[in-house]
């Protein structure tokens, strides 16, 4: 029995732990991976104040932790399948048990959108990857293709050109979704060049990506790249599946709150980037985890005199 557990340990988890412990909550945080979300796994963060010179996702996460531990959250590392709101309490079923609370933050996330071409699936893992900071090593000297035009894309196209000698980034559209420095960054860089107004057909290779099939969208004309990886940033969707028949999400998923992150049900806030909110950055993921952590005192104290 806790007084608050949040399920998911990216920003918003790890800061409304430390906010809920530091209150004097028993609190405690499942995560099904590591702890850190997607940030861990981003190479450089270098729009999070306090931090002039950049600082690499994992520190930035690893510091989060040691001080949610430090100020007395317990970390649970199971995965949440489904709830139980029958009770006073809540309950939080996972693959292994059983846990109550009295008040819950969810907090799992999102995760990167599939292109959906023939191909991708197939090669996940041999050649087509979600994360250049996992994977960029293994293309030494070798020619890859990022697609997407938002801020992710063009910079972790320039953190690839550490290692392959050819970065190709693939847009869809002519005007890119990015920050003016993320932009000039990828376009000052030499070993980036720029297809536009154009989307992967399908990936191809035999054992691994071998080459892919772009088209572009005002001539149809096809062209064949060899590339020995695809590198794919086109957006994010929620990790809400285990979540959805209990709570009132927007179509694509994304948790429904009000403005102190409450849901639908009484006593469940959610935080970060598994709510429907305009922007996803570490910065907003932690302004919402104190949020919901205080919220979620309050609503203790009312309900629990």
């Amino acid at each position: 029995m806790y007084d608050l557990l949040i399920v998911g340990s990216g920003p918003a988890g790890l800061t409304a732990a430390i906010y809920g412990a530091r209150g004097g909550l028993k609190t405690a945080v499942l995560e099904s991976m590591m702890p850190g979300g997607q940030a861990a796994l981003t190479e450089k963060i270098d729009n999070y104040p306090g931090f002039p010179d950049g600082i690499s996702g994992y520190e930035l996460m690893n510091t989060f932790h040691r001080q949610a531990l430090n100020q007395g959250a317990e970390f649970l590392f199971e995965a949440a399948t489904g709830f139980d709101f029958t009770g006073d309490t809540k309950k939080v079923i996972t693959d292994k048990q059983v846990y109550e609370a009295k008040a819950i933050i969810i907090c799992a996330g999102s995760k990167p959108r599939f292109l959906g071409v023939p191909g991708e699936e197939k090669f996940h893992g041999r050649g087509v990857s979600y994360c250049a900071t996992c994977d960029g090593a293994f293309y030494k000297e070798k020619q890859v293709a990022v697609v997407g035009g938002g801020n992710a894309a063009l910079e972790e196209g320039v953190y690839l050109t550490k290692f392959a000698s050819k970065v190709t980034i693939i847009h869809r559209r002519d005007e890119f979704n990015a920050a003016h420095t993320a932009l000039e960054h990828a376009r000052n860089n030499p070993k980036i060049s720029f297809i536009l107004d154009s989307v992967i057909q399908s990936i191809e290779g035999t054992d691994k990506v071998e080459k892919i099939v772009v088209r572009n969208l005002k001539n149809e004309e096809l062209q064949e790249i060899n590339v020995d990886g695809v590198f794919i940033y086109i957006g994010s969707q929620p990790n809400s599946q285990f979540a959805r028949k209990y709570f009132t999400t927007n179509d694509t998923g994304y948790m429904m709150t009000d403005e102190f992150l409450r849901s639908n049900v009484d006593g469940v806030f959610a935080a970060g980037d598994i709510r429907n909110t305009p922007l996803r950055q570490v910065a907003t993921a932690v302004g919402d985890g104190a949020l919901a952590a205080v919220e979620a005192e309050k609503y203790i104290s009312r309900k629990f005199k």
